[in-house]
């Protein structure tokens, strides 16, 4: 027969033998399932795929607040950027105005009102011009 573990006291009675019987059958069998677990290579891979779509979607949820964080934050600069043109855009029609010669601003001046005044015939030229352009391309 084999000898008891030197860490395990010898039972003193049948009763506390059973119990002892009782409880290494009891280890026994966790052992067994968990080396029977261990070696079930189907049920850790149906285990790692859940854990790697729950890591997929946690990662896409990641992204999609991202995502949306840059889009808020490039909306906020678009909209600085906006500001900063038109102020500077102002600030150049000043200096138009203060250093232009009075003949340069009443020139721009007529030609825009003549090119609003005319703007059918402005884009009918345009788009004749862009014709003829395409008609002498084609021919090449």
């Amino acid at each position: 027969m084999t000898q008891p573990p030197h860490d395990e006291p010898t039972a003193s009675g049948p009763e506390e033998l059973r119990e002892q019987v009782e409880h290494t059958r009891q280890e026994l069998g966790e052992t067994v399932q968990a080396l029977a677990a261990k070696t079930d290579v189907k049920a850790r891979a149906k285990e790692k795929a859940a854990e790697v779509r729950q890591q997929a979607v946690e990662v896409k949820d990641q992204a999609a607040v991202k995502a949306a964080e840059v889009k808020s934050q490039a909306a906020v600069k678009a909209a600085e950027v906006k500001e900063q043109a038109a102020a500077k855009a102002a600030q150049a029609g000043r200096l138009l105005q203060e250093k232009a010669p009075e003949p340069v601003l009443q020139t721009t001046a007529r030609t825009a009102r003549w090119s609003r005044d005319n703007r059918v015939l402005l884009l009918a030229g345009g788009a004749t011009t862009l014709l003829l352009w395409l008609a002498c391309r084609r021919k090449r």
